[in-house]
């Protein structure tokens, strides 16, 4: 192997520097010839000393730039390499055009002393192919009917531990039928996904855009799209960056520990239940209402935000498909999933096992609208006997209803403002769900902060169903 060039940067960032930008950029040359780029990032970690890695070559223009990003790992690696023919998980391998690299460090926590970082870049010039950027397939599975999913998940291209292939195992042990993989700020997973995608278990383009104050995933989107918001108003800029290619943009777990603190850009959905029920969840749904309430229609969805390890776990509370977003769709394909979600027609659920919840309004499924307030309801319910079917409108609870058998019909008739929607709320199924969910997080700390006082103040939600609108424009906007 021949070495053409070593460099050895060292430098001090300050919390000056991070009250600047969030992001940090370290500039490198990189010669014509060079087919692989090796670089090291070392500082004193610690619990107030945190800096995320990154990568980015000639073409990177300002926020929010269309091109020349070349890999992010957060705060999960020290290293990486691109290189023509392959590069470290995160990282774009391909082209290597000659001129200014810069590496990108994000500046999540710094003490007042500062800290002392050094990179050390690595080139080589040694012979190597230029290797495609992977094919995305399209596979369908034909017939109509509902559709079971996990939108939020993660592998060791970002800072889960597990590979994707450990990741695939889980969604077929969970049963199933679609996945979206939303690694943070990079898409290479999408070497492994869009390679494996077929009409069992269809994968969905995703990315989670990842920053200190909010976290937000596209869908549906070849390209990556640019994290790097300095400004309230760069959510904005974002959101725009995502519909212009044609994506979904949703808001991700508006609750503690990383609630969404930029002004609400025009989304189309949001992660209202993010892993088990008790993890604040509740906090999330009433900002949901909220916005609902207020005019917008958002539709809901579910993800586990699982972050694979590297083996497969058991199934239980804290693993893949808990939530799960169930959706009616008219053969299954990652075009109909989309569409699916963007119309709100379907449901959250606690598990790939959980309760159905479907409503309907005549033939008006959830997530269309109906012209009149007053309007005769009705809900098919599976699996919850003993628990509370829950109706809502922007006003908040409108009714409330006991369901008697596994297989029931429960309704609701009258009037409602905005719209209407229903919930699953445990009553006989309460301690048993506790029970499951005090087993799997043990002896540890639960994680968020959460405890079981909290808990216990709040219903404990087992399905949640998406509204249907009530003779209302048509408000997926901004605040």
């Amino acid at each position: 192997m021949k070495r053409r060039d070593m460099q050895d940067i060292a430098l001090k960032l300050m919390p000056a520097d991070q009250a600047r930008s969030p992001y940090a950029y370290v500039p490198f040359d990189v010669p014509d010839g060079t087919t692989r780029i090796d670089v090291t990032l070392d500082y004193p970690k610690a619990e107030d000393c945190v800096i995320d890695l990154g990568c980015v070559d000639p073409r990177i223009a300002p926020f929010p730039a269309d091109r020349g990003f070349r890999g992010w790992s957060g705060g999960a690696r020290d290293r990486f390499f691109i290189a023509t023919d392959d590069a470290t998980p995160g990282y774009i391998h391909g082209e290597i055009p000659p001129g200014r690299w810069q590496v990108m460090l994000g500046l999540y926590k710094l003490p007042e002393s500062g800290a002392d970082i050094r990179i050390t870049v690595s080139l080589d010039n040694t012979e190597r192919p230029l290797a495609p950027q992977p094919a995305r397939s399209f596979p369908v599975r034909e017939g109509t009917g509902w559709f079971r999913g996990d939108l939020h998940c993660h592998t060791f291209h970002s800072d889960a531990r597990g590979a994707p292939e450990v990741l695939h195992a889980a969604a077929r042990q969970a049963g199933l039928d679609f996945l979206a993989v939303a690694d943070h700020n990079t898409i290479t997973q999408r070497r492994y996904f869009h390679r494996e995608s077929s009409p069992d278990l269809v994968f969905v383009r995703a990315m989670e855009v990842t920053t200190a104050i909010g976290h937000a995933n596209v869908f549906g989107v070849d390209d990556w799209i640019d994290f790097r918001m300095e400004k309230p108003e760069d959510a904005h800029k974002m959101a725009a960056a995502v519909h212009r290619r044609g994506g979904l943009l949703s808001i991700n777990h508006d609750k503690p520990t990383i609630p969404w603190d930029y002004p609400l850009p025009q989304v189309e959905l949001m992660e209202v239940w993010q892993s088990a029920w008790p993890l604040w969840n509740w906090i999330s749904l009433s900002r949901w209402q909220e916005r609902l309430a207020s005019g917008l229609r958002i539709a809901a969805i579910g993800g586990s935000d699982y972050h694979q390890p590297e083996w497969l776990l058991p199934e239980g509370p804290l693993v893949l498909a808990r939530p799960t977003t169930v959706l009616w769709m008219d053969g299954l394909c990652e075009d109909n999933i989309l569409k699916a979600m963007k119309a709100g027609r379907g449901y959250v659920t606690e598990s790939p096992t959980g309760p159905h919840l479907e409503i309907t309004i005549g033939d008006t499924p959830m997530g269309g609208t109906v012209l009149q307030r007053s309007f005769d309801a009705e809900a098919i319910i599976r699996g919850a006997k003993g628990d509370c079917l829950v109706w809502f409108d922007a006003t908040g609870e409108i009714a409330r209803q006991e369901i008697a058998a596994d297989e029931w019909r429960g309704g609701y008739s009258g009037s409602a403002n905005g719209f209407v929607r229903a919930e699953i709320i445990a009553d006989k199924s309460r301690p048993d769900l506790m029970e499951a969910f005090r087993q799997a997080v043990g002896e540890k700390p639960w994680p968020g902060g959460v405890d079981e006082a909290a808990i216990a103040a709040q219903p404990f939600r087992r399905a949640l169903s998406n509204p249907i609108y009530l003779g209302i424009a048509d408000r997926s906007g901004t605040r």
